[in-house]
């Protein structure tokens, strides 16, 4: 019964695509084929993965090494730019490139070191030293494009040939030429900062020969000094300015908030220091002081004592020729002059002698003074007070103006939180007035077709809409209707054979043969078979096909 009704089917499918007309035929085989290339295409671009780039700017080296890695990985890859640009599926970017990061690759352009791997055997000093400047400037080339706001740098060093004389040496220089990412900057102290990387690279090399460009011709580094902005003062010496006003700030506010509230009181100090390294070396010496204040360094006193009248005697030799005592010398001497050097002959006695030496200290003062550097040259302070607010229905209103009275005690209480100096010309500016209560103003949220993820979902459902327009068409728009035109046809085709049965009926028996062949011939799934039957149907009943014969004669 199953194979049957299968033959039934299929025959009369096969009745259905024989009763078209050959325009029919042509837009149900394009319909057909139309839906199956779209589904394979469907299929196909839904499983294309969306391609990112994964380097871009490369040398051919560079490029070549990638590509052979991405085959060694089996990732898929596209090339763009000319080949400049290596593209792989965007779900596999970062992946890929932490993996290529392990193996080194891409190298780029610079060399390093490595160039003096492959010295050659009688190569002179001239080449070794071209070598060695470029190699260095390969390795500083490195460090600078290690920094993530810069994509690219190039190193020119200028290093003097050496010299046995001392005036005739000169200092190297360097000029750098960075290649910054859109958008991205450098600030004063990442300038600095490779300013002395590349003069702690370079010996003899002093910060202020390194001059530092950007892509535009910008100058990053100050002429004449590669550590030193514009104001004059280095990154360090900003960063210590605004901490030492931002301290006297939260001085000022600390010490004001309990009484006023912490949001109605403002202040701003500007803060003038002094960078300036000064020492000083004092050495002075006081007047000549008093002979019995000052101090004895050391004294000496000679005496001799003798008779001029006594002549020689005893027997000359040796024994009469004998030196003369020890001579004492004591520190103060009956006779002597107070202070200073003096000699003097006592009344001892005919041929006596008596001299005295004293040495006094000198009084010298030596002073070694080193300032410290960020001293406080002055302060300028101001502060602005809100009004007071008010209770109950004046509350909206600005409020009262503090009292005279209060503003001088907050005024001294501002003069003991900063260390008030007269001297060195500090000065304090208090105001009382209403602040202004801004508006609020509401950001306005981010428009969801800016949302990455937003986007991305956009994209799916925008093909996937595409593809479903596109099956609705045909099957609603192309087959449908021919479907119902060879289902309209087939109908009147059986009722007209329906009416002509009844018609050739004699004496109310119906001609079964002729039914059982209509319905062998309505089963035929091809022309060979349709036309087998069509032969028989003639041979048993004439009648039948000649009324059929005749009403497609009648009909053209």
């Amino acid at each position: 019964m199953a194979v049957a009704v299968r033959d039934n089917a299929f025959g009369g499918m096969g009745v259905r695509f024989g009763l078209m007309s050959n325009q029919q035929k042509l837009g149900l085989m394009f319909g057909i084929a139309a839906i199956i290339a779209l589904l394979a295409g469907s299929w196909m671009w839904s499983q294309t993965p969306d391609y990112r780039v994964l380097y871009g700017g490369m040398s051919d080296r560079d490029g070549g090494a990638v590509i052979a890695s991405l085959q060694q990985m089996n990732i898929p890859y596209k090339m763009a730019d000319g080949g400049g640009a290596i593209l792989v599926p965007s779900g596999q970017v970062y992946e890929v490139r932490l993996r290529l990061a392990s193996q080194g690759l891409p190298k780029g352009n610079v060399t390093g070191f490595e160039l003096m791997d492959g010295q050659k055997l009688g190569m002179s000093q001239f080449q070794e030293q071209v070598n060695y400047q470029r190699a260095l400037e390969g390795e500083i080339t490195r460090s600078i494009q290690s920094l993530s706001a810069v994509q690219g740098a190039r190193v020119h060093l200028a290093i003097p040939r050496q010299t046995v004389f001392v005036r005739e040496q000169q200092k190297p220089s360097a000029s750098v030429l960075l290649s910054l990412y859109p958008g991205k900057a450098l600030d004063p102290s990442q300038v600095s900062g490779i300013v002395h990387l590349i003069s702690s690279s370079v010996p003899n090399l002093p910060v202020n020969n390194v001059t530092i460009v950007d892509q535009s011709g910008n100058m990053l580094s100050a002429a004449g000094d590669g550590s030193r902005g514009r104001s004059g003062l280095d990154p360090s010496q900003l960063d210590y300015l605004h901490e030492v006003e931002q301290s006297y700030v939260k001085r000022i506010e600390a010490i004001l908030a309990p009484i006023l509230g912490k949001d109605n009181v403002k202040a701003q100090v500007a803060a003038d220091l002094d960078f300036s390294t000064i020492e000083q070396t004092a050495e002075t010496f006081k007047p000549n002081p008093v002979p019995n204040d000052a101090a004895i360094r050391s004294q000496q006193v000679n005496e001799t004592m003798g008779d001029a009248a006594k002549t020689p005697s005893g027997v000359p030799g040796a024994l009469s020729n004998q030196p003369p005592g020890a001579a004492s010398a004591p520190i103060s001497a009956s006779g002597a002059p107070a202070g200073g050097t003096g000699i003097s002959a006592g009344n001892s006695g005919p041929g006596a002698h008596k001299e005295s030496t004293t040495n006094f200290e000198v009084d010298k003062t030596i002073q070694h003074i080193k300032q410290p550097v960020g001293a406080i040259k002055r302060l300028s302070v101001a502060v602005v007070v809100n009004n007071r607010k008010a209770a109950g229905k004046d509350a909206k209103g600005g409020g009262k103006p503090l009292p005279a009275a209060e503003v001088a005690q907050l005024q001294n209480l501002v003069k003991q939180a900063m260390g008030f100096n007269q001297v060195r010309g500090d000065s304090l500016n208090i105001v009382n007035a209403a602040f202004s209560e801004g508006e609020l103003v509401e950001v306005p949220a981010s428009p969801i077709w800016k949302d990455p993820e937003t986007l991305a979902l956009a994209k799916e459902l925008g093909k996937n809409l595409i593809i479903a327009a596109l099956l609705f068409y045909l099957v609603f728009g192309i087959i449908r209707p021919i479907l119902k035109d060879v289902a309209q046809s087939v109908h009147t085709a059986q009722d007209k054979a329906q009416q002509d049965e009844a018609d050739i009926d004699e004496g109310g028996v119906v001609h079964k043969i002729s039914h059982e062949a209509a319905e062998r011939a309505a089963q035929a799934a091809n022309y060979e078979e349709n036309l087998k039957a069509a032969k028989e149907l003639a041979k048993q009943d004439p009648r039948v096909v000649a009324s059929v014969v005749k009403d497609w004669v009648d009909g053209e």
